[in-house]
């Protein structure tokens, strides 16, 4: 195993430390965090490559959005990539399916290397001048009520935050009963189909080697690229891939955020939208003046979230926010 770990950046691990740091790692889809090294993945093959975390310089996601990203009709067409860039200045980019193995993965280097960036060194200059301007910034003064609302809904979020597994559950889910809805499900059994089909080359493939009948190597391998490239896109209907399992996803994490929160009295707002970021983006509403009541900044929140769509462009943190809240608010119809 280990003598196919290939290393990037100027240092090595010794093979004994490599194979038990390789094998103990924490994996988050093709990629993985050891205590010694990051492991990243090849085009084909998971944590194929190893960089030392004393040759790792920084740590960052980057997206790229297709151009049905945000609109209220398609679905979030968005490929992440963990990008990792060496102290010799050379840039690995490992793509992920899902987009929240990134969001784990950072935080679990967060959490155990807090020396390394977790930003692009753009984005910590773009941040940096945002600060300095927000800093700058005259805020209109607040009434009374606005001040009482911006303190009930910061306790509020404090109280949610004991739980991120359960607003986490919410978004996923979400994310994942609208990918559901607006995928054509003939796609679905059109995808099966090709896989049968691959199958079905593979093994005649396999067969025509045997028995010498000629372009069999050809049959075997387009079938078996088939098979694989079909079986990975996460399309296939399955137990897990299906929308009557993904509705009952949504509705338990709704149950669950639902009985958590009757311990808290008058929570302002429906279970269906208890996200952190949805209390820090009405506090934000409250603060610049656009609404003075919970209600009033629920709906500026709304109104905000629909306005997004594929021809607006945003910063890195305000697409995380988005991404994290608006599949809640679109598959609820903003109710």
């Amino acid at each position: 195993m280990v003598s196919y770990t290939i290393p990037l950046g100027g240092s090595t691990l010794p093979p004994d430390i490599l194979k038990t740091d390789k094998s103990s790692c924490r994996k988050y889809g093709p990629c993985g965090v050891g205590e010694k090294a990051l492991y990243l993945n090849s085009f084909y093959l998971d944590r194929r490559y190893y960089i030392p975390f004393s040759d790792v310089q920084r740590v960052f996601k980057r997206v790229a959005m297709s151009k049905g990203g945000f609109t209220g009709r398609g679905i979030f067409a968005t490929l992440s990539y963990l990008v990792v860039v060496c102290d010799d200045g050379m840039e690995k980019q490992c793509l992920f399916k899902h987009e929240e193995q990134v969001d784990a993965l950072l935080e679990d280097i967060r959490q155990h290397h807090p020396r390394i960036p977790l930003l692009s060194a753009a984005m910590e200059k773009k941040r940096a001048q945002r600060a300095a301007q927000e800093a700058a910034r005259i805020r209109p003064a607040l009434t009374k009520e606005a001040l009482q609302q911006v303190h009930r809904l910061s306790k509020a979020r404090a109280y949610l935050e004991e739980r991120p597994a359960l607003y986490g559950a919410l978004s996923r889910s979400a994310k994942a009963k609208r990918v559901n809805e607006c995928s054509n499900p003939a796609y679905r059994w059109a995808a099966l189909a090709i896989v049968l089909l691959g199958m079905a080359a593979a093994l005649y493939g396999v067969y025509a080697i045997v028995t010498k009948a000629g372009f069999g190597i050809y049959f075997t391998l387009f079938g078996l690229a088939g098979v694989f490239l079909f079986a990975s896109a996460n399309v296939l209907p399955t137990g897990r891939n299906n929308r009557r399992y993904i509705e009952r996803q949504w509705r338990d994490a709704c149950d669950n955020m639902e009985r958590f929160l009757k311990g808290y009295s008058n929570f302002p707002l429906p279970a269906r939208y208890a996200h952190p970021v949805t209390l820090t983006r009405m506090i934000r509403a409250i603060e610049d003046a656009r609404a003075v009541t919970g209600d009033e900044s629920l709906r500026i929140v709304k109104e905000d979230l629909q306005k997004i769509n594929s021809s607006v462009t945003v910063e890195q943190e305000e697409y995380d926010e988005i991404m994290a809240i608006k599949p809640m608010f679109l598959v609820e119809e903003y109710r």
